[in-house]
């Protein structure tokens, strides 16, 4: 057809020019030819489509498709979140002393990896990287070692000499995404590996993310592997959203090292048990706008000080350095969110969310039990929070409370003074996101925590016992004890 197109304009640029009649006979010749030609054409195509169901045609678009679709698999999509920042902490002590760091500069990478063979299995990774500014002196000056003793201590010529491994996997697995199960209409999803357990539900607002990761953040903010598998049940009960995941985890492994024995990687008895972890999320509701999730869990054999050591540090002894297993732990979390509280205006781009949580201990009557009690011990907490545009920005306000034996798993949480959302007091967060463009966008963080008790940051055992500042401070130890802290950060990240 173009051939078709591309010689009657010929004929008419010829025809202008004044050709001869001879040549004006071989040119229509020609033309009728090419009609006669594409006529046969489209005569085999439409017999070719209605006897053997794809025309050469469609054959070859097929093919193309075929050859995208596994180039395209063939390739790892990478993405980049940088951020650099500044964070000025101040701590005031039980016994009023103070500590503080006026400017820690960072640098955190994240390499986002995603890869799909076909339209059910999918591939997910994220490599990271965090780092203070300039070289890690440790305790150089102090007659102690200093922290990475060797080729990392001095950072000027890192990627030019042999030194450690500095890129970590922070996630790594694989994801199955199932149509249907049986005739039920009901998507479900199976997935195996480094799972993503840190930013999720509510926490991602800080960032200024509008997307969360599996766990409710209120409750589980650590790095894990394990497994999970989702069943979406909206098609069956006729609610929107509702869903519920059931997820295992591995918090440690009891394994001998290579050559440490005859036995490789057998049980090591020298050593605490396998922590583990089971839990489920049910999501009650979801339609886009209001959000409702609730995640139950029980982790097994944690870790944690014995009340021996702990004594003996108070009394002004060495620190402990022997782990026990002292029991087991239950958590709950029902976390809300609402996005967009009208249709238009300032207030349909405005989230609101409530959530609230509760932590029970199970001692196993060893090592002076957990937290500090032989008891099974009842803790819990309450965060609010609200986030609003504001001058092309997004401005939030977060204000969480615990009790004295709240103990939740929120390890990484991603503030330098501490985990606010483990507090034994109360936390208030304000903080402000801007773009500047598409990649690039800066945040103003303030975060400050009012401790009532001690042993927020801690792990299960005596050492997360709570004492009153008051008590802690009669007890010698006022200052190794955080009364208050606060935490003023600068960032500016890329994300693309």
């Amino acid at each position: 057809m173009k051939k078709h197109i591309g010689l009657s304009i010929i004929l008419a640029s010829t025809l202008s020019f004044g050709a001869s009649n001879s040549d004006l006979k071989a040119l229509k010749a020609e033309i009728e030819a090419l009609k006669k030609e594409v006529a046969e054409m489209k005569a085999a195509k439409t017999e070719t489509t209605s006897e053997e169901g794809d025309s050469a045609i469609q054959k070859l678009t097929k093919k193309v498709n075929e050859i995208k679709a596994h180039d395209a698999g063939d390739n790892i999509k990478w993405g980049v979140d940088l951020r650099t920042a500044m964070d000025s902490l101040n701590y005031t002590m039980a016994d009023g002393t103070k500590k503080s760091k006026d400017s820690l500069l960072t640098t955190r990478l994240y390499l986002n990896m995603e890869f799909a063979p076909d339209d059910n299995n999918i591939f997910r990774g994220v490599l990271a990287y965090n780092k203070a500014f300039g070289a890690d002196f440790g305790g150089n000056g102090t007659g102690a070692m200093p922290r990475g003793w060797g080729m990392d201590t001095f950072d000027w010529i890192t990627n030019e000499s042999l030194s450690g491994n500095g890129l970590k996997v922070k996630e790594a697995y694989w994801l199955y995404m199932g149509d249907s199960m049986g005739n039920a209409n009901v998507p479900w999803t199976v997935s195996v590996g480094r799972r993503p357990s840190t930013d999720g539900m509510l926490v991602n607002f800080r960032e200024g993310d509008d997307t969360y990761k599996s766990p409710l953040a209120h409750m589980i903010n650590v790095e894990f592997d394990g497994a999970s598998a989702s069943a979406n049940l909206e098609n069956v009960v006729g609610i929107p959203g509702a869903a519920v995941k059931l997820c295992l985890g591995q918090g440690s492994t009891n394994a001998t090292p290579m050559f440490s024995g005859a036995t490789n990687y057998t049980d090591d008895q020298n050593s605490i048990n396998d922590i583990r972890l089971a839990g489920l999320i049910i999501t009650p509701y979801d339609n886009g706008q209001i959000t409702s999730k609730i995640q139950i869990y029980r982790a097994f054999d944690l870790p944690g000080y014995s009340m021996a050591d702990m004594m003996t540090m108070m009394g002004g002894g060495a620190a402990p350095t022997t782990m026990y297993q002292v029991g087991d732990m239950d958590g709950l979390a029902w976390s809300t969110l609402v996005n967009g509280l009208s249709d238009d205006g300032i207030l349909a781009d405005t989230k609101v969310f409530a959530s609230l949580a509760m932590s029970k201990t199970h001692p196993n009557g060893t090592n002076g039990g957990m937290l500090g009690s032989l008891d099974s011990e009842i803790g819990t907490s309450y965060w609010v929070g609200a986030q609003v545009p504001l001058v092309g920005g997004k401005f939030g306000l977060e204000y969480n409370h615990g009790s004295k034996y709240w103990r939740p798993f929120t390890y990484g949480e991603d503030t330098m003074a501490g985990s606010k959302l483990a507090v034994r007091g109360d936390a208030w967060e304000a903080y402000y996101n801007y773009p500047v463009t598409k990649a690039l966008s800066l945040e103003a963080r303030y975060t400050m925590i009012d401790y009532d008790y001690t042993g927020s940051n801690n792990f299960f055992g005596a050492d997360g016992m709570p004492m009153t500042i008051a008590q802690a401070n009669g007890a010698g130890i006022g200052g190794m004890a955080i009364d208050k802290s606060s935490d003023l950060r600068i960032s500016a990240r890329y994300k693309f």
